[in-house]
């Protein structure tokens, strides 16, 4: 008992001082594989894998961290109340914008699943991946997607929707600060919005915005998203 609660303790002090050192690394060097939210993950992993440590161990003293996502999430809520004028003044176009982008979302990732033919589990985790984790996990359970896989692709589209994203604007002709915060919220939720907030601070207000009204649109319309299956 008292060796698996001291692995319990090991593993969530391991976990906070790999993240911290990697945030320094990211603030030196701002490359994509060095982004906490790509390196932090497989150093972890390669660590677990070579000193045998269970999963049951690890995420032991851990899930708290997991618990954390959803005040995380709530946080980007105080941005938005700031700029309630931003909002007021286009609130149809970003509704409208909200709409879309989880329809788009989800039936491209049930078509592309399709397309592949990828095992139906794999299908519905990846409907509900374009929404930040707290959200994606509770849609995850109306739709019948397995968690860890619910949680392993959305980070992958976060993370790809934050490195693609100024080039998307490039090749686009995107300019507006408003499509570039609406855009980055809708498809890669978390991840996105922290770019954002490096273009500017309007865009990261739009896309906190979008972020949290995907999240919800999604979880309202995971009933109907099941239907699909």
């Amino acid at each position: 008992m008292m060796s698996n609660m001291l692995a319990n303790l090991s593993c969530l002090v391991l976990t906070v001082v790999v993240y911290y050192l990697n945030k320094r690394l990211y603030r030196r060097w701002r490359l994509l594989l060095l982004m906490p939210l790509v390196f932090t993950p497989l150093v972890l992993i390669i660590l677990l894998l070579t000193t045998h440590i269970s999963w049951e161990n690890y995420i032991g003293d851990n899930h708290w961290l997991i618990w954390l996502l959803g005040p995380a999430t709530l946080a980007f809520a105080i941005p938005v109340y700031e700029n309630l004028g931003l909002i007021r003044r286009h609130w149809m176009s970003l509704g409208a914008g909200v709409l879309t982008a989880v329809v788009v979302a989800v039936l491209s990732s049930v078509w592309l699943a399709r397309l592949f033919s990828l095992p139906e589990m794999v299908e519905r985790s990846l409907s509900v991946r374009s929404i930040t984790t707290p959200f994606a996990l509770a849609a995850a359970k109306q739709v019948g997607g397995q968690p860890d896989l619910v949680a392993l692709f959305v980070v992958i589209t976060g993370v790809f929707g934050m490195a693609i994203g100024d080039f998307l604007f490039l090749r686009l002709m995107i300019k507006q600060s408003i499509a570039k915060g609406a855009s980055l919220g809708a498809a890669s939720h978390g991840a996105g919005t922290a770019k954002a907030y490096q273009l500017g601070p309007e865009e990261g207000v739009v896309s906190s915005l979008v972020m949290m009204l995907a999240g919800i649109m999604t979880v309202l319309l995971a009933p109907f998203i099941r239907l699909l299956f």
